[in-house]
């Protein structure tokens, strides 16, 4: 969550004026947050019979490294074996394309794998960490290259794409956007 001049940004990309917000103490709840999508979609979830993710029931990512710190992390990695000359936007593009051909690699012929990847070895799950690892790499140095503050362009994002699959038109359906009637 953050919070900037024009409101409160939630993980899942609400934005909500600060005044609209619920207040603790006099600051933003950080646990609480009035928004079009939160607690009432919560509560009708309870009323289908539908089960609702939150944030105790879904897997979570460490604090640290963030992505800056990966982004210095891949910086002097470049910089200590002069590979800043191979890595322009086009070449961390393709590297970045032959990563994500890695990892589905490992997915091959497989079927359907659910979430949490039951019946993986640690070895398969190691294998897999190092693919996605890769390409998290070169995501984030070509995201540098391009002057694109990723953290950022998240959160523009997942605010466009609430406008584009609004819950209560696209629940249940994969549908494209293109396909919703108004």
């Amino acid at each position: 969550m953050a919070m900037n001049g024009d409101g409160v940004h939630g993980l899942n990309g609400e934005t909500v004026a600060l005044s609209e917000a619920k207040h603790i103490n006099g600051t933003p709840s950080k646990s609480k947050i009035a928004c079009e999508n939160g607690e009432a979609d919560i509560h009708a979830a309870k009323r289908n019979g539908t089960k609702r993710r939150t944030p105790s029931d879904t897997f979570s990512f460490t604090a640290e490294p963030t992505i800056d710190d990966i982004r210095r992390m891949q910086a002097e990695f470049t910089d200590e074996r002069d590979w800043n000359q191979f890595h322009q936007p086009r070449n961390l593009l393709l590297a970045m394309v032959g990563e994500v051909g890695e990892v589905s690699e490992l997915f091959q012929w497989r079927g359907e794998v659910t979430e949490g990847l039951p019946g993986w070895t640690d070895s398969e799950r190691e294998h897999l960490a190092h693919e996605l690892s890769d390409v998290l790499i070169y995501l984030v140095e070509l995201a540098e290259k391009c002057h694109i503050d990723l953290p950022q362009a998240v959160l523009r994002k997942m605010a466009l794409n609430r406008l584009k699959y609004p819950a209560s038109k696209v629940h249940g359906s994969s549908k494209k956007y293109t396909e919703y009637k108004d």
